[in-house]
């Protein structure tokens, strides 16, 4: 399976607080004019940790699978399998991160991928986790005839760089940090999951064809774009400031699930402010998708 490209991690719509399929189907009719390469549900950006089971089973491709026990994640993956999704995100368990070693992630991730009806990718995200998987592990992992690959949103350049160092070049790296998405791609990542990318689709896609078309010098100046809107909007606010700018663009985004809250007034016209000066400078064709 070939990961290449520039998926989006999709976020959730609400509807009267419960979740609201047909607004996820109508954001992604809009977003594939923009020549992505693919979409993830149930990752951070999806709000997965505030979903029911039977609500994540709703809306499926990509999947993340975020539970804490081994068991609950093999049922969880083979769920997912039977509901349509076509590889699985795992996140690394954490509850427990003291007694969480490199041994104990390798035999968690090679139990889900023992189990699991289609492959998986390793999900490096200490930012929510405070659990780095280490580069021995990812290397023992990538033996696994079902783990094909990683996505990171750690954007560690050494750690990254060491990983690929050690994992054969069929294994398949996606950054998920947009702050550092073409050093990632220039050290050999094959693509990028980016929350980012929900909020500004064009630039992240551009960016990737840019790299792979051997434009250098416009991929690192959208690299430069990006990092002022992705600090605004993911660093100040994180999934309710990309909902914001959907709204603003005309996608579906509405409220986050509770205990997250929209954000304010004053941070809205903030990132309104933002997503007008993208379009002043033409990176943005128009305000709406």
């Amino acid at each position: 399976m070939n990961l290449s490209g520039v998926l989006l991690p999709l976020t959730t719509p609400f509807e009267g607080g419960a979740v609201a399929p047909a607004r996820l189907a109508d954001n992604i009719a809009r977003y594939e004019a923009h020549g992505l390469a693919g979409y993830l549900v149930l990752g951070s950006t999806g709000e997965a940790a505030l979903l029911d089971e039977d609500e994540k089973l709703a809306v499926l491709f990509v999947a993340g699978v975020v539970l804490e026990s081994t068991r609950a994640t093999v049922r969880l993956a083979r769920a997912a399998a039977d509901a349509g999704a076509d590889v699985l995100l795992v996140l690394t368990p954490f509850f427990f991160r003291s007694r969480t070693s490199a041994d104990a992630l390798v035999r968690h991730f090679t139990a889900v991928a023992d189990a699991s009806p289609v492959p998986i990718l390793l999900y490096n995200v200490p930012v929510y986790t405070s659990v780095v998987i280490p580069p021995a592990a990812v290397a023992a992992l990538a033996s696994h005839p079902n783990v094909i690959g990683l996505k990171d949103s750690a954007g560690d350049l050494p750690w990254l760089l060491d990983v690929l160092a050690r994992v054969p070049a069929t294994f398949q790296v996606l950054s998920g940090s947009a702050l550092s998405v073409l050093p990632a791609l220039t050290c050999g990542a094959v693509g990028a999951i980016l929350a980012a990318g929900d909020a500004f689709p064009e630039l992240a896609v551009r960016l990737y064809r840019h790299h792979a078309e051997g434009g250098a010098a416009e991929a690192l100046a959208l690299q430069k774009e990006l990092v002022a809107p992705t600090r605004l909007v993911l660093g100040g606010h994180g999934v309710p400031g990309i909902k914001a700018v959907m709204d603003l663009r005309g996608l579906a985004g509405g409220d986050p699930r509770p205990p997250l809250a929209p954000v304010g007034r004053e941070e809205r016209a903030a990132i309104k402010a933002e997503v007008d000066r993208l379009v002043a400078k033409g990176l943005l064709p128009r305000l709406e998708i």
